[in-house]
Order: C-alpha cells, then sequence, then structure tokens
C-alpha cells in the first residue's frame, strides 16, 4: 500500500499538467535591463506607437514622391459615335457619324516653391468621321496629333504644397517625439514594477526570517515550561506569536505571486513561466546639479517641442482658414503645335501653333462674416497653444525641481533607515538574551521582533525609492546621473 502511495506522489510530481496545475519550468532570473527588453518588444503602446510612426513615415514618403515629375499615358482605342442633331441655321436635320482612336502622353512636374504646375503634353489621334444633310454627305479621315507646353500658377493665395509637406513632416517629427516618450514611460512603469516584486520578496525574505526567531523563541519557552521553569501562559503566546508570523508569511508569499502576475502581464512574458527579479539596490549616492538638470530639460524635453509643433500645425490651420471665400486667381499658360493630315508620315508639313495665355480671378462679395469669425477662432487656438507652451515649460521645471528635492531627501532617509535597523537589530539581540533568561515575556518580545522587521522592510523601501526617484529625475531631465551622460543620442 505504502509504496504505491509513493509511486502516485511521484508520478503526480512528473505530470502535474495531468491534475490542472500546468508545466513546471525552470525559474528564470530577470534583471531590471532584460525586462526592460523584454518589455520593449512585447508592450502594445510601444506597437501602436511603431504603427503610427510608420504611417507618418510612409505619408511623408508618398508626398515627396508626388512632388517628382509624373508619366502617365492614356488610350482609348475605339471611340464610335453616331447622333442626329437638329441645325437651326439651316433649320435641317444633320446625321453624324464618327469613330476615332486616340492617346495621350503627358509629363507633369509639380512646382513645390511656387504651387505651379509644368506639363508637356502630346495627343495622338485618329478620326473617320461622315456627315449626312440635305445639302449632301461629307466624310474626312485624318491624323493629328497636338504637342504643347502646359504651365499653371495661382495667384495672389498660400501655397498648399509647401504647407501640406511640412505638415507631414511634423506629424513625422510628432509621432517620433511619443515613441520616445512612450519608451521612457514604458521604462518608468516596468522599472516600478520591477522594484515592487523585489519589494515584495524581500518582504517574504523578512517574513520568513521572523518566522524563524519565533520558531527559535518558541523552541526557548517550550523547554522552559517543561523544566517547570516558566507558566504556560508564555507558552501559548509563543504559540500564538508563531501563528502569526506563518500566518504574515502565507499573506506575503500570496502578495508576491500576485506581484509577479501583473510584472509577467505588463511585460509580456507567459503567466506559466516561473521567474524572479534579481536587482541590486546597494546605495551609492549620485551627484546631481540641479541647474544642470534643469537646462538640459527645457533644451531637450520632447512635450516642448511637441507644444512648438501644436503651434506651428495651428499657424499653418490659420493660414488655410484665411484663405477661405479669398481673392486669388490663376495664371494658365499653353504653347504648342498642332498638325493634321490624311496620312500620318505628312502630320507635322503644315503645322499650326497652339497658343493659349488666360488669367483668371475669384472675388469674393459677401460671406456674413464667416471669414472673420473663423479667422477669430484659429487665432484663439493659436494663442492656447502658446499658453500650453508656457505652462508645460513651467511643469517640467517644477518636476525636475521636485525630482531633486525627492532625491535629496531620500538619501537622508536611507542612512536613517540604515541606522534604524542597526539599533534594531542590537534591541532584538539584547532583549532575545533577556527572554532566554526569563526576564522578558513572549509579548515583550514580539513587539521588539516586530520592529525590527518593519525596519529592515523600511530600509528596503528607501532603497528602492531612491532608485525610483533617480530614474523619475532621469526622466524629468534627460540626463543620466549615474552615467553621466544624455539618454538622447542626438547629444551623446
Amino acid at each position: 500500500m505504502f509504496a504505491k502511495i509513493r509511486i502516485f506522489v511521484y508520478l503526480f510530481s512528473l505530470c502535474p499538467m495531468a491534475f490542472g496545475m500546468g508545466p513546471l519550468y525552470a525559474q528564470k532570473s530577470l534583471t531590471l535591463e532584460q525586462s526592460l527588453e523584454i518589455a520593449a518588444k512585447n508592450s502594445p503602446d510601444i506597437r501602436s506607437v511603431e504603427l503610427n510612426l510608420e504611417r507618418s513615415s510612409q505619408s511623408l514618403k508618398a508626398q515627396q514622391a508626388a512632388l517628382k515629375s509624373r508619366f502617365s499615358l492614356s488610350i482609348t482605342p475605339v471611340d464610335y459615335s453616331k447622333d442626329r442633331l437638329f441645325n437651326t441655321d439651316f433649320s435641317s436635320w444633320f446625321t453624324t457619324q464618327t469613330k476615332q482612336s486616340y492617346g495621350m502622353f503627358t509629363i507633369s512636374q509639380p512646382i513645390s516653391w511656387t504651387d505651379g504646375t509644368f506639363a508637356i503634353i502630346n495627343r495622338l489621334s485618329w478620326r473617320d468621321a461622315s456627315s449626312a444633310n440635305p445639302f449632301g454627305t461629307s466624310k474626312s479621315r485624318t491624323y493629328d496629333n497636338n504637342l504643347y507646353l502646359s504651365f499653371q500658377q495661382p495667384i495672389f493665395t498660400y501655397n498648399r504644397t509647401k504647407i501640406n509637406l511640412r505638415s507631414l513632416e511634423l506629424d513625422l517629427e510628432n509621432n517620433s517625439l511619443s515613441y520616445d516618450i512612450e519608451k521612457l514611460a514604458l521604462e518608468r512603469s516596468v522599472t516600478q514594477n520591477f522594484y515592487n516584486v523585489y519589494k515584495q520578496r524581500m518582504s517574504k525574505n523578512i517574513a520568513i526570517e521572523e518566522r524563524n526567531n519565533q520558531q527559535k523563541s518558541y523552541g526557548i519557552i517550550k523547554n522552559k515550561v517543561d523544566a517547570g521553569l516558566a507558566a504556560k501562559e508564555e507558552l501559548y503566546q509563543a504559540e500564538l506569536n508563531l501563528a502569526t508570523s506563518e500566518s504574515q508569511l502565507q499573506n506575503e508569499n500570496v502578495t508576491l505571486e500576485n506581484a509577479l502576475d501583473d510584472f509577467k502581464n505588463l511585460v509580456g512574458i507567459s503567466l506559466f513561466d516561473s521567474i524572479q527579479v534579481t536587482a541590486d539596490i546597494s546605495h551609492h549616492p549620485v551627484e546631481v546639479d540641479l541647474n544642470s538638470a534643469i537646462e538640459h530639460g527645457l533644451k531637450y524635453r520632447m512635450e516642448l517641442r511637441q507644444r512648438k509643433i501644436d503651434i506651428e500645425n495651428a499657424r499653418y490651420n490659420l493660414i488655410q482658414t484665411s484663405a477661405l471665400n479669398e481673392f486669388k486667381g490663376n495664371v494658365s499658360l499653353n504653347y504648342g503645335i498642332i498638325g493634321t493630315d490624311e496620312q500620318f508620315g505628312n502630320i507635322y508639313d503644315a503645322p499650326t501653333k497652339n497658343q493659349r495665355f488666360s488669367i483668371s480671378f475669384d472675388i469674393p462679395l459677401w460671406d456674413w462674416g464667416e471669414k472673420k469669425s473663423r479667422i477669430k477662432a484659429s487665432q484663439a487656438v493659436v494663442k492656447n497653444r502658446q499658453l500650453s507652451l508656457e505652462d508645460e515649460r513651467n511643469n517640467i521645471i517644477i518636476g525636475i525641481r521636485q525630482a531633486y528635492r525627492s532625491l535629496i531627501n531620500l538619501q537622508n532617509q536611507v542612512e536613517i533607515a540604515r541606522q534604524n535597523v542597526r539599533n534594531a537589530q542590537l534591541t532584538y539581540d539584547i532583549n532575545l538574551e533577556r527572554y532566554k533568561n526569563g526576564d522578558l515575556t513572549s509579548m515583550d518580545l514580539n513587539l521588539f521582533q516586530t520592529q525590527l522587521s518593519q525596519k529592515k522592510m523600511g530600509l528596503v523601501e528607501a532603497l528602492i525609492n531612491y532608485k525610483l526617484a533617480l530614474l523619475n529625475l532621469k526622466i524629468q531631465s534627460l540626463w543620466d546621473f549615474e552615467k553621466n551622460r544624455s539618454v538622447l543620442s542626438i547629444d551623446k
């Protein structure tokens, strides 16, 4: 019977999936740098920003390609029509029949600095036409070729080509900035969760240490009670302290597992993977120059550039709004030659010049104040964007100064926490000896044990908070004071 039980337990340990427990994986250690690399590949927010960046990049490439010479060819192999029309001059009906084939080859070149268009156009056609009327029948079969240069130039209006191109350039730059900002936000989030897991692990280790101390205390008092040197109520209190420490250890274990699940989900690791985080939270005070941090932040913070892009876009929108119901014109110039003949080879035996020049104007008369109101609305948007820029500058300065103060304060808190741990450890050791000698109750010793655990946890939290404050200052100023270099590649 016992052999069967042992076999069952052995098979259970080898086949956990058969009992709904999921596979057992070898535990993997992750550093903060490894976690950031994994998160950068798996983060849905990063992928979304990357897709926006790709959209902006391709849109700009398309617009730049549209500014190059375009070659187009249109061909109509067959075009047949037969109509019966009434001619008022002769008060008679005419029947016309036309068969034709034609094609057009065009080379057009947009001119970005003037917003005009230059084109070379060649139209070649063959026509077989006949007309029947009361006065007789006429037929014509000819080839014709029309080759001409064309130039179209808007006047008294803004350059739409330049503004469209500039808007796409700003959109790409804005999305590039958003990508960098999202990476910093991801670094902050992953780092906070990473250190939270590490803190929970240390909290569990402290709970294990406290449980072991309680077991030791329980063993001491049990021996005394068995020897008749202490009252039973002391044993009962020791049992209660031990049970409380066991319960606390279980709570810490649950909290750690929950934190690990949240961390895996954030980073993009399978929830069934077994991992632990390893971190170096040793305290090395970092020298920070507040003025340099503010100067670098104001120079390179991407949010400031984004606000400037918003202002520029608002100004372009104001230009477009100002063009509503505007007085504008257009210059059109065509020049070329056209030749016709019944024989294809004789088309240009007697060519004719093909010339056309025109200037046209659009003159708005009355719009009931629509343009004026829309311009004022756009001007308000520009001023609002300028206020946002100034507000962003103030927020950056405030953020850097607050991060600096927090860092200096936490540096002091770390030293205080270290001293507290030393004092709490010495106090516990002294009172443990008193407990062994019977000069202290289990309840009193438990208070010193709880104090020691709290101070150890306080030191861990102070060290982690210092690391996070240093990261916050790096994100605020875009300067890594630990490595003494800029976060941005452009400034390295």
